[in-house]
């Protein structure tokens, strides 16, 4: 498996021209927005579109082949992808210890405003990109608030969010925002050729449907035996509504077994998006999946939203993780 670099220091962007276009336009016109709002499911590539605008505008916006590209070996490039240049700083989420919450912390959205203030050390611009920006409670998201209604000169405020109906009103109001979407099947099996050779091209395909289109997700998938998950899943499935017990102990020693925990999260992820996708069909009228029969459709959604609450529970509380198996595949079994 070849993994692409971390979205700083990440050269390529597929499949989101139609934003990287938009940025380029709106700085090439003049009429530059000082806060942009990029949104879309986690794992498509918001983070890796904010970092090439910031590198793009810090090397002074040169011509490029493809639009914002800016070349590994430019000096600009270099001091981003290491951080170390001095007009741009980033935050993102920080779980810190179990039992707290993944977060930006208060402290650390107070230094934006202080920062961008300063004078370009380069004489550009200042740029902060805030990734997850969701991941802030309403008071750190107020501290961006000056910042927002009063931007100081040549100061940039990029932020992406899988979830911008978690942000404050006046923050949303105060952006311009783009939207990034899943890409093709036939774009995701080009990506995934590339990055892992080594899978079969039915095995690639699994992979762009299980990740929804989203390049970072598939990759997730792929390092967390995704694809071995989702069979357990199928077979789960198929056992419902009265899984063989033993099966259920089997199935939840393997899922505590790493003690990272990165079993049980990809399972129950796995787990959620397949009740969510046959509830959906059948919601439309589509012939049902044959262990819906047990349960309202109702009944099924709340269960969806049990398992998601069970799985973070699981993982911030340190709880026993063959225990939450057990309980959380348990409540899925016929009453």
């Amino acid at each position: 498996m070849t993994l692409p670099p971390e979205p700083r220091a990440n050269p390529d962007l597929f499949g989101h021209d139609h934003a990287a276009n938009a940025l380029a336009e709106a700085a090439g016109a003049g009429r530059m927005h000082h806060a942009w709002l990029v949104t879309g499911p986690r794992g498509v590539g918001k983070a890796t579109l904010a970092f090439r605008f910031a590198r793009w505008l810090l090397a002074g916006r040169p011509p490029s082949p493809s639009p914002l590209y800016l070349p590994p070996g430019d000096a600009t490039f270099r001091r981003v992808a290491a951080s170390g240049h001095a007009d741009l700083r980033s935050l993102a989420p920080n779980a810190g210890e179990k039992g707290v919450k993944l977060m930006i912390r208060v402290d650390e959205a107070r230094q934006v405003p202080r920062f961008l203030s300063l004078t370009a050390a380069e004489g550009g611009w200042r740029i902060v990109v805030i990734e997850q920006i969701e991941a802030m409670n309403a008071e750190a998201q107020n501290a961006l608030l000056k910042t927002l209604e009063e931007p100081p000169p040549r100061a940039l405020l990029l932020l992406t969010s899988s979830a911008p109906d978690r942000l404050l009103p006046t923050i949303r109001s105060r952006c311009r925002r783009i939207d990034l979407f899943p890409l093709p099947a036939a774009e995701m099996d080009r990506l995934l050729g590339g990055w892992m050779p080594e899978l079969e091209a039915t095995q690639r395909a699994t992979l762009a449907t299980l990740s929804g289109g989203r390049p970072g997700r598939a990759l997730e998938l792929a390092e967390g035996d995704g694809l071995a998950m989702q069979t357990e899943v199928d077979a789960f499935l198929r056992g419902l509504p009265r899984p063989e017990p033993r099966a259920l102990h089997l199935l939840a020693d393997k899922l505590a077994a790493k003690r990272d925990g990165s079993a049980l999260v990809t399972f129950f992820d796995l787990l959620r998006s397949a009740l969510a996708r046959d509830i959906r069909e059948a919601g439309r009228g589509h012939d049902p999946a044959p262990y819906l029969a047990a349960r309202p459709l109702a009944d099924w959604a709340a269960l969806w939203d049990t398992l998601g609450r069970l799985a973070d529970e699981t993982e911030t509380l340190n709880l026993d993780r063959k225990q939450a198996v057990l309980s959380g595949l348990s409540r899925l079994a016929s009453r």
